[in-house]
C-alpha cells in the first residue's frame, strides 16, 4: 500500500498481482469522505489507514469486491455510515459471489449494510453530486465535488483505451455515461484504478471519442458480412492474460457483441 497527498486528496494505492495479472486499486479521502474500501485481500494493509482516517462518511462508486472490500471491516469498526446506489443495497448484505480468480485477486467481499446515497449530499465543507454512469456496472457512480471541480470517477475512466469488458457490459451505456459526465464542470479526476490525472475530462473525452470510433468500425465490418470473431481478430488482435485467467469473464469479444447487439 502507498499513500499520496495532493490537493485536499488523500490517494491510498493498493497493488495486487496473480498469475502475471498485476493492478492496481485506489480508495480517497477528502474532507471528510471515503471514497471505496479497496479489497479485501489487502486488507491487513488499509487496517491502521481505516482506524485513524479521519471522515465522518463512507461513499461507494459500485459494489466490485475491490471497491467494497474493506466496508465489512470499517462497518464493524468505526461508527460511520455506508452509501451506494440504492440497487445495490440488497446484493452487499450477503457475501459477494464472483469467480474463483477474483478471490484471489480481491479477496472475499463481506457482507456489510450500506444506505442509499442521494443523488446531492454534503461533506464537511463542500456540495457534492452522485452522477449514475451504469456500463460497467449498473449500480455505478461518479462523485462530482461541486466546490472544487474534482472528480471522483470510480471505473468510467481505468484507460483511455477500451480493450476488454466483463461479459455483462454494455458499451451504449458507456457511452452514454461518458456523455453524460462530459457536461459537467471539471478538469482533473480520481480514478479507482489510475489514480490522479490533472487532464482528467480531455482524456475521458478521448476515450469516448475512441469507443465511438470503435463502434462504427464494428458495424461497418459486420455489414461486410464479416463474423464476430473475424472482427474481433481484426481490431483486437492481442491476446490479453486477464481474458486468460478469467476463462473469458473479461474480453475483447464482449464489445463486439455487445456492439452488435445493441445496433440490432
Amino acid at each position: 500500500m502507498e499513500r499520496f497527498d495532493n490537493n485536499g486528496v488523500t490517494s491510498i494505492k493498493g497493488s495486487v498481482g496473480v498469475h502475471g495479472v498485476n493492478m492496481n486499486v485506489y480508495m480517497y479521502l477528502t474532507d471528510g469522505v471515503l471514497i471505496d474500501t479497496g479489497s479485501e485481500s489487502l486488507l491487513s494493509e488499509y487496517i491502521p489507514f481505516f482506524q485513524a482516517g479521519d471522515y465522518d462518511q463512507v461513499i461507494l462508486t459500485h459494489s466490485h469486491e475491490d471497491h467494497t472490500g474493506g466496508a465489512r471491516w470499517i462497518q464493524e469498526n468505526r461508527q460511520v455510515p455506508l452509501y451506494i446506489h440504492p440497487m445495490a443495497i440488497d446484493e452487499c448484505r450477503a457475501d459477494g459471489v464472483y469467480p474463483d480468480y477474483r478471490k484471489e485477486l480481491w479477496g472475499e467481499r463481506k457482507a456489510f449494510k450500506a444506505e442509499p446515497l442521494p443523488m446531492t449530499f454534503h461533506s464537511r465543507t463542500s456540495k457534492w453530486q452522485a452522477i449514475h454512469t451504469p456500463g460497467h456496472a449498473e449500480d455505478h457512480l461518479v462523485f462530482l465535488n461541486q466546490e472544487s471541480g474534482t472528480l471522483f470517477s470510480g471505473d468510467l475512466f481505468v484507460a483511455p483505451k477500451l480493450r476488454i469488458v466483463m461479459e455483462q457490459e454494455s458499451i451504449a451505456k458507456h457511452i452514454d455515461s461518458l456523455k453524460k459526465v462530459l457536461t459537467y464542470d471539471f478538469e482533473e479526476i480520481y480514478c479507482s484504478h489510475a489514480g490522479y490525472i490533472p487532464n482528467g475530462k480531455q482524456l475521458l473525452k478521448k476515450k469516448l471519442d475512441q469507443i465511438v470510433s470503435t463502434q462504427e468500425e464494428i458495424m461497418e465490418l459486420h455489414s461486410q458480412g464479416l463474423s464476430s470473431e473475424e472482427i474481433n481478430q481484426q481490431l483486437f488482435p492481442r491476446e490479453y492474460p486477464l481474458a486468460v485467467i478469467s476463462g473469458g469473464e473479461w474480453d475483447s469479444r464482449h464489445i463486439i457483441r455487445s456492439v452488435i447487439a445493441d445496433n440490432e
